[in-house]
């Protein structure tokens, strides 16, 4: 079994910073794609970023030109850069790897953005 292991998280003023890690404890991260997921209690699930393992990126028009994904296969290891942080960005943040035969959710880390 593949153990995930988010951190990052926390409480941050809007217009601040964070990024969030996902580590990963397999040998073949590099042929997962990978994907960033917020949830707030209540609401669906929203995909905010997605990377294929060619590198090519996408993002959910509410974090467009804010959030940035990013991975180090080296480290089994991706990232979630958000800046210029909103209140409406508050959510738990989930990490999501996804190759053919396995499909892996990190367990969610808490992203509260209050002055």
């Amino acid at each position: 079994q593949v153990e995930i292991t988010e951190s990052g998280g926390g409480l941050v003023e809007p217009g601040g910073s964070l990024r969030l890690s996902c580590a990963a404890t397999t040998n073949i991260f590099s042929i997962y794609d990978i994907s960033w997921h917020r949830q707030v209690p209540g609401q669906q699930r929203e995909r905010v970023a997605y990377m294929h393992t060619s590198g090519r990126t996408e993002y959910a028009d509410s974090v467009e030109g804010r959030f940035t994904i990013s991975r180090d296969n080296a480290k089994a290891t991706m990232y979630l850069q958000m800046n210029a942080l909103l209140p409406n960005d508050t959510a738990a943040y989930f990490c999501y790897l996804d190759r053919k035969n396995r499909k892996l959710w990190g367990r969610g880390t808490q992203v509260t953005v209050s002055a």
